[in-house]
């Protein structure tokens, strides 16, 4: 079998004696809990008792391990390479301290070498040896899966085409391909064990962190455990109808990879309100035994909260990984800047001027894993002049140097991250621009051929060529860089005019608000400009989202109710309604599932703008109370904005009403829906009880002081978990896959600074 080689001289002498260790303990079997530096006597490790091996007879005595690494490829370890050791090792002899050698090296070892260098440890008195040189250390990672998710940067240091099962590298080769090289510079952290354990427990985990602060990272190497460990179809997809599109209810052996679930610099409402929708079919995926990972920033998240159904979904808080930057430990953070600054695209001369102040850089407390990738690309530091004052302020103030990297660009670079913020993010290769996209980049100075051109120039630094879906495509290299564009194009005229008519007006109620209504990271459009998108809403009735004429009609009012509630101050809203008096007419009798519907959240906002005229008001109150009272959808009694749109008076009413007319036909409430179960459904009759038994628990919670109240409903819950015990069907178990992962709790001592080789 043709010998699979790793990268492993690109690791660096810290992580190589980590990868030992690593190697000594899963592959050795031995405990061996702290490395030192090659100061320490000659002897990066050591342990005492019997080593008993795989093949071959049992090792007793004081074991002494050495890590011997290089910094060249292929290259072969020398005698020569060792003549400091030897006298540590005549030395630990007669102290009795070293009566077994292990030498662990990435370098190759001839027969040549070993001979001499057996003939050498004999004449010192060492009783036994090993040498374990670079083809036997790239044969114990290519046959150990629990090797390679322990130290996961091999993943990125070899040809993943031979490292992973062929059938789930083929499924997910375009995927895999594009995070090499980000996989190559991982640095394991404490979350990801947490994210690991999370996904492993519930088939789920929900990983929320700051911007930049690896969320992508964990989940990536999620993906990769699942198609290494489990030979999992892994799908890298961007919304709520992708899962859906793509899940495959007869094999339960896939793993949706969902990064933004919640949107990508700013909350996106409507993603969650699908998220919503497919809630039950999130469930039965995991039940099945599919797994999923998702990411949110935790400010987009904390918005999310507020409209997800937590409830109907506990996961979402059970599953849930928070990485806090500040419990980023030193030695993680110099990992995470050495791994950048060795395998980035700096001269050595470059990296060796700024070898001095590199521990100052990771100990600053505004260092990100995201300042290490600036910190290693060129691109973000062609104008930097190398001292400590400049790299500190490189660090503390980030945002503004990314902006003035951003301004520096030529127009054709700008044009081409115009595209791409002007797509929410992401736009489709090969290019296929609409009339209003060319006449964008044209008023900014640019062709599409130059777009192209610029692209491919920015490809790793600024930008990322990548898959999703299966669709290849242009993505801002990191979500922050969209960040920075935004602030520039608010502060210019100019260009925010450019963007506002030549961005599809989908995106861009998706992408700004009109005055400032408190939302993070959005485009604010200046009053002076609330006409421009007046005009753009009130000739979009067509969404593009769906490709029916009624859904596609459906749609673009669903866009607009939500940009007018969530999006828009009272001045625009005032605006829009002396274009278009008619839309309380239109909103006071929303479609059932009051939990989604936007036409509720744009009454609320009218009510409390003040803008709602009272005829509408009342007309709406009835009706939402005349479906509370019926039990059909009990949202007025969850959602305390909506009850502020009914009078103190009202609301009393309507609860009266519920005690009288309500309570009494609860047991015909629970009929109607069991009789609504077929036993070929997909759903077990728990699941399909679920709307059942929320309403219960909303009218437990309304009632909780009365106890005649409570009896009468507890009476039906019970009825109704009989009923369900009654036909309740077994479906197949889940298949038991849990990630062989263990957190490293193995410290290296040493005095010897990591980034000692960084530069050779």
């Amino acid at each position: 079998m043709k010998m699979i080689k790793y990268d492993l001289h690109l690791l660096g002498w810290y992580e190589f004696q980590k990868l030992c260790l690593t190697i000594t303990q899963e592959i050795l079997g031995q405990t061996v809990m702290t490395f030192l530096d090659s100061n320490d006597a000659g002897k990066d490790g050591a342990f005492s008792g019997i080593w008993k091996q795989k093949d071959g007879e049992d090792l007793t005595g004081n074991f002494v391990i050495q890590c011997k690494f290089t910094n060249k490829s292929d290259k072969n370890l020398r005698l020569s390479d060792l003549d400091d050791e030897f006298s540590k090792i005549e030395r630990l002899v007669l102290e009795k301290r070293c009566d077994c050698y292990v030498l662990m090296t990435n370098a190759g070892i001839s027969g040549r070498f070993e001979t001499t260098f057996s003939r050498q440890l004999s004449a010192l008195g060492v009783k036994t040896w090993r040498v374990f040189g670079s083809n036997w250390i790239y044969s114990q990672i290519h046959e150990s899966t629990r090797l390679r998710t322990l130290v996961p940067r091999i993943y990125g240091l070899g040809d993943l085409s031979q490292i992973l099962d062929e059938r789930a590298y083929s499924q997910a080769r375009q995927l895999l391909l594009s995070m090499r090289d980000d996989l190559s510079k991982i640095v394991i952290t404490t979350a990801y064990y947490k994210a690991a354990k999370a996904l492993s427990d519930h088939g789920f985990v929900l990983i929320i962190g700051e911007p930049a602060a690896g969320k992508t990272t964990i989940a990536s190497l999620l993906a990769m455990a699942a198609v290494d460990q489990w030979k999992l179809f892994t799908l890298k997809l961007d919304t709520p109808e992708l899962v859906i599109k793509h899940w495959n209810s007869d094999a339960p052996t896939q793993l949706f990879w969902i990064d933004d679930a919640f949107g990508v610099t700013q909350y996106e409402s409507n993603l969650v309100n699908n998220w919503n929708h497919i809630l039950p079919q999130v469930k039965a995926m995991i039940k099945q035994g599919i797994k999923i990972v998702m990411t949110s920033r935790d400010y987009i998240y904390r918005r999310a909260r507020n409209d997800l159904k937590e409830g109907a979904f506990p996961l979402f808080n059970e599953s849930q990984v928070v990485i806090d930057l500040h419990k980023l430990t030193m030695p993680e953070k110099e990992q995470i800047l050495y791994n950048h600054l060795k395998l980035g695209r700096h001269p050595k001369q470059f990296l060796t001027k700024m070898k001095p102040f590199l521990n100052d850089i990771a100990n600053n407390s505004r260092f990100i894993p995201e300042t290490a990738r600036r910190l290693a690309d060129p691109a973000f530091t062609k104008q930097m002049y190398i001292s400590k004052y400049s790299l500190m302020q490189f660090v503390e103030k980030q945002e503004s140097f990314l902006e003035d990297v951003i301004r520096g660009l030529d127009n054709d670079c700008k044009a081409a991250l115009a595209l791409i913020y002007m797509n929410n993010g992401q736009v489709v290769s090969p290019l296929e621009l609409e009339q209003n996209e060319y006449d964008a980049i044209n008023k900014l100075g640019s062709d599409i051929g130059s777009c192209i051109q610029a692209l491919e120039a920015m490809k790793d630094s600024l930008v990322q060529y990548t898959f999703i879906e299966d669709n290849s495509v242009w993505r801002f290299k990191h979500p922050t860089i969209g960040d920075a564009y935004a602030r520039i194009v608010s502060k210019s005229p100019e260009q925010l005019e450019i963007y506002l008519y030549g961005t599809d007006i989908e995106k861009v109620m998706e992408q700004v608000t009109c005055g400032n209504v408190g939302l993070e990271k959005t485009i604010i459009v200046p009053k002076a400009m609330y006409n421009i998108i007046l005009e753009r809403i009130l000739l979009f009735n067509e969404s593009e989202a769906y490709k029916t004429d009624y859904l596609s009609r459906w749609g673009a009012k669903r866009k607009i109710y939500t940009f007018l509630s969530r999006r828009s101050s009272k001045d625009f809203i005032n605006l829009y309604i002396s274009k278009n008096p008619k839309i309380f007419e239109q909103i006071v009798k929303p479609s059932m599932s009051f939990h989604y519907s936007e036409d509720i959240d744009l009454v609320i906002k009218l009510n409390e703008l003040q803008l709602l005229p009272e005829n509408y008001r009342k007309e709406f109150v009835n009706y939402i109370a005349h479906f509370t009272i019926s039990g059909d959808d009990l949202y007025v009694l969850r959602n305390e904005d909506l009850q502020k749109v009914f009078t103190t008076m009202e609301l009393e009413e309507l609860k009266q009403k519920i005690k009288t007319q309500l309570l009494p036909k609860l047991e015909g409430v629970r009929r109607k829906r069991e009789d609504e179960f077929k036993t070929y459904n997909d759903d077990t009759s728990e699941e399909h009880m679920e709307d059942f038994f929320d309403k219960m628990n909303i009218l437990q919670e309304e009632f909780r002081e009365e106890e005649n109240v409570i009896e009468v409903i507890e009476n039906e819950v019970s009825k109704a978990k009989n009923w369900v015990d009654e036909h309740l069907f077994q479906k197949d178990e889940r298949p038991d896959r849990v990630l062989d992962i263990t957190e490293e709790k193995t410290i290296i001592t040493t005095s010897r600074s990591i980034f000692d080789d960084v530069d050779i």
